[in-house]
């Protein structure tokens, strides 16, 4: 770690059926490019952060059913504590890595990526390169929304594949392409905990026993 472009060819193949779609798929582009050279680059974000994401709560012809709510950490622990949970819920003992990058950076890093000639049967990863742990993450948040009191959390059960460390290696990018996540992470921080206030007192997010 910081782990580098190249290391899927190297390292033991995904248990998850989620990271083996994901590993798939880089070889089916591969293997476009090997047998009818359709060119390829192969972009891999770290835990993009942004607002307005929401899930879909129904197929189709189908009536909605209760209230919209995000799936990815940040969110889900400003729900939380903003809906009051004292003990913070998090799944594991909370020591997991994560590497975040601010959508708008990741849209620069793709738009750079699309117009370079360099970027051409080419991968990257696009991320901030500076790892955190989830518990020192929940902890950033707690002391934003609730500053001067003591933090405390209790563990559920984890995932059964979580990965423990998430930090990709940035360098490439900054080479070839010259991108660069230059968002500070206590900026995602405030913007997205500014947005779920909003959409909390809309009655739009409501809070989850989990996250």
């Amino acid at each position: 770690f910081p782990t580098p472009e190249g290391a899927q060819r190297t390292s033991p193949q995904p248990v998850s059926t989620y990271g083996f779609q994901k590993l798939a798929s880089e070889y089916f582009a591969l293997g476009a490019w090997e047998q009818y050279r359709l060119p390829y680059t192969i972009l891999r974000p770290s835990s993009p952060v942004g607002v307005g994401e929401r899930r879909l709560l129904r197929l189709p012809g189908e009536e909605p059913q209760g209230k919209l709510a995000t799936n990815h950490v940040i969110p889900d622990l400003a729900i939380k504590i903003l809906s009051g949970q004292d003990p913070v819920h998090i799944y594991g003992e909370g020591n997991q890595i994560r590497s975040f990058i601010a959508v708008r950076d990741l849209v620069r890093g793709i738009r750079l990526a699309i117009e370079s000639p360099d970027a051409v049967n080419n991968d990257f990863n696009l991320c901030r390169g500076k790892g955190i742990t989830i518990l020192a993450l929940a902890e950033k948040i707690w002391q934003k929304l609730r500053p001067g009191d003591e933090f405390h959390y209790v563990s559920d059960t984890p995932y059964p594949y979580d990965v423990p460390n998430r930090v990709p290696d940035v360098r490439k990018a900054k080479a070839i392409l010259d991108f660069e996540a230059t968002t500070p992470l206590d900026t995602m921080l405030d913007e997205v905990i500014a947005w779920v206030r909003d959409e909390m007192d809309a009655g739009v997010l409501t809070s989850k026993t989990r996250a």
